[in-house]
């Protein structure tokens, strides 16, 4: 839990940042985890993983944007990849991850409408060539903004994805308001490091949550994203839906590209969706280091290739 906390504070200190980003053999690493800093590296990745009959998400990187300028290029940025998934023809095989805090959510004035404003369009582009998008979750400060973006979207675009977080206290009752039909919620454990008064502490509380959480999803009527590498909650859910008779088009798992690609595949030739979150560009470091935090397996995986390329 203090090497979690640690990495996580971190991925927020500018001076690491300067030093991890600009290290060559870090770079390297990095390549496990994210599909290249461009368009068309992330595009290849794409066409490969749906060749192994995956479906993703794609996630163009960047967060914590306090200028407008930059959060039109954010826009900008998912409507070219957009623009670039639509020749593939893959529907909603291939939909977008996008974090509001990068369309100016977190500006002090006016960035929830803002967020808004700028989100809008790459939700009607989206829905024009068939897919969707899906709003990721971030600190818990932000919930209540993100979950007020969410609803303004599905009054016209009811396919509109959300994200909860299991290690937020708050999620139990999130995930009973947000299971109604039509309504596409990844269930995650969480990513950031969060105060007591509002998140577990204990990596078994979390679990226990997150199983909560779980049952409540796939037991209600909506379509449940099921974001998780660990074994027992996968199990979890093909009990559940073995239980529930859940037709194999009313729900899906999502793992990240990098983590477990054994296991993705191994489960959508058994007849799952399973869907890849695909992030891209060049503002990776912050995503990097959770991704770190979040799994001791993926911290040693880090300083073995240290070791090795070095």
């Amino acid at each position: 839990m203090l090497t979690q906390k640690a990495l996580l504070a971190a991925a927020r200190r500018p001076g690491l940042r300067k030093v991890v980003t600009g290290t060559p053999v870090t770079r390297r690493v990095v390549e496990r985890f994210v599909a290249g800093e461009t368009l068309p590296e992330a595009i290849e990745v794409v066409q490969a993983l749906t060749v192994d009959g995956l479906a993703v998400t794609l996630d163009h990187l960047g967060e914590d944007v306090t200028d407008r300028s930059e959060a039109q290029r954010t826009r900008d940025a998912y409507l070219a990849a957009l623009e670039a998934l639509a020749p593939l023809d893959l529907g909603r095989a291939a939909e977008v991850s996008v974090k509001l805090s990068a369309f100016g959510q977190a500006l002090p004035v006016g960035g929830d409408d803002l967020a808004l404003e700028l989100v809008r369009p790459v939700v009607e582009l989206a829905t024009s060539l068939g897919t969707t998008v899906t709003l990721d979750m971030e600190e818990s400060h932000t919930v209540d903004s993100t979950l007020g973006v969410l609803a303004e979207l599905r009054r016209d675009h009811p396919g509109t994805g959300a994200v909860l977080q299991a290690m937020l206290r708050r999620t139990e009752d999130d995930a009973r308001a947000l299971a109604v039909p039509g309504s596409r919620v990844r269930l995650v454990k969480g990513a950031y490091h969060e105060p007591a008064s509002v998140a577990h502490q204990d990596r078994a509380a979390v679990d226990a949550a997150y199983g909560r959480c779980l049952e409540t999803l796939v037991r209600g009527p909506g379509y449940p994203m099921v974001g998780t590498h660990d074994p027992r909650f996968v199990q979890q859910t093909l009990d559940l839906v073995a239980e529930t008779g859940r037709p194999a088009d009313s729900y899906e798992f999502q793992l990240l590209y990098g983590i477990r690609p054994d296991e993705q595949t191994r489960l959508a030739a058994e007849g799952h969706t399973v869907r890849a979150y695909v992030p891209y560009g060049a503002d990776w470091y912050g995503y990097f280091m959770r991704r770190l935090a979040e799994r001791p397996a993926n911290l040693q995986f880090f300083l073995r290739s240290l070791a090795t390329k070095s």
